[in-house]
């Protein structure tokens, strides 16, 4: 953040822990210091949603930062160990909670790490004979998308083993034991590993405003993504509840709207009113795997290899600055052509 904004004069960038809004007396309280504020812009996005369940967090952990991806991989990588001390794979069941984009990304990868990154690695056990669940309560994967591209998502994850089961609904997990109901009929599955894909609620700063919040945490907000009766504050992101989804082009988006109607009623004389902010849908992508992808761009719909280095193509472009580009260009090349062998490395200390 400070080497982007480093030419930005008027640009102070602070690490701190923000405890509550005081919208009184205008000002961000952090642990122990204030920032008043003339406009405020509230982004701090979504955390994982267990709908009342809370207690399966620890169970069930969900990926929304890197230090959840770290621990994820090293879960997933000491379970095959476990499973080559014991010379045994029947035991080796990972399951994921959520059929949308980050539920199917999750289980691709996990396909791709047994089937390939881990192939012939060891001596007692065989990963591709891992078994990999994934659960959606839906009668669907990806239901955003259509139902040809959702069928097309599928046959991506068959291809690297995954077992998708739709109509599931997770009634129980602990410790390693998941409760599943299936039109009425509850089994119960030992999983080696939980992960959880199947919601996100909003960061619980926005109850600190005072304003109307939705069922999942969000903020209700104006058109012009201000919060009732404090148009000094905008919210956007997963934190503002407008019936968009929580994907980045529409962060992205509200971010350069936010941006310029403050600075239109910082120049103008008369209190300028902007247009209601209004969300360009340019499509879906939802990566599965390598070479294995699906888009959707308006009528067009793709899947596959060309689906693939779509998603490559616009992840790539949106990316900060140059130099990082190439540089995320250069480690995915080395990641196709190894088959990611860096994945293997286990980071955390042992318990």
């Amino acid at each position: 953040m400070r080497a982007i904004l480093k030419r930005q004069k008027n640009v102070r960038v602070l690490q701190a822990d923000v405890r509550d809004i005081d919208v009184d007396t205008k000002e961000v309280v952090l642990d122990a210091d204030r920032i008043a504020y003339d406009h405020l812009i509230l982004a701090t996005g979504a955390t994982h949603h267990y709908f009342g369940n809370d207690t399966w967090a620890e169970s069930a952990p969900g990926l929304k930062t890197v230090e959840d991806a770290t621990a994820i991989r090293a879960e997933l990588l000491k379970a095959f160990e476990e499973a080559e001390r014991e010379g045994d794979t029947t035991t080796l069941t990972f399951a994921i909670v959520g059929g949308g984009p980050t539920g199917v990304e999750l289980a691709g990868a996990i396909g791709e790490l047994a089937h390939h990154t881990l192939r012939k690695n060891f001596r007692a056990i065989d990963p591709a004979a891992t078994r990999i669940l994934l659960l959606e309560a839906g009668d669907r994967l990806l239901l955003a998308y259509p139902e040809e591209l959702s069928s097309r998502a599928g046959e991506a994850l068959a291809s690297l083993g995954v077992e998708v089961r739709t109509q599931t609904r997770v009634t129980h997990i602990k410790d390693g034991v998941i409760a599943l109901e299936t039109n009425g009929e509850t089994t119960r599955v030992d999983a080696s590993v939980v992960l959880w894909a199947a919601g996100v609620k909003a960061s619980p700063l926005g109850e600190s405003l005072g304003a109307e919040l939705d069922r999942a945490g969000r903020v209700v907000v104006e058109p012009d993504l201000t919060v009732p009766a404090h148009p000094e504050i905008s919210v956007i992101g997963d934190l503002a509840s407008r019936g968009l989804p929580g994907t980045a082009p529409v962060a992205m988006q509200q971010g350069r709207y936010v941006a310029g109607a403050i600075g239109a009623r910082i120049n103008s004389k008369s209190g300028h009113t902007p247009l209601p902010f209004r969300y360009r849908d340019k499509g879906n992508l939802a990566v599965i795997g390598r070479a294995k992808a699906v888009a959707l761009l308006g009528r067009f719909r793709f899947w596959g290899y060309p689906a693939w280095l779509l998603w490559l193509f616009v992840h790539l472009m949106y990316l900060v600055m140059f130099e990082n580009r190439v540089i995320v260009f250069i480690q995915w090349a080395s990641s196709y052509f190894t088959r990611n062998r860096r994945a293997r490395l286990i980071t955390q200390a042992p318990e």
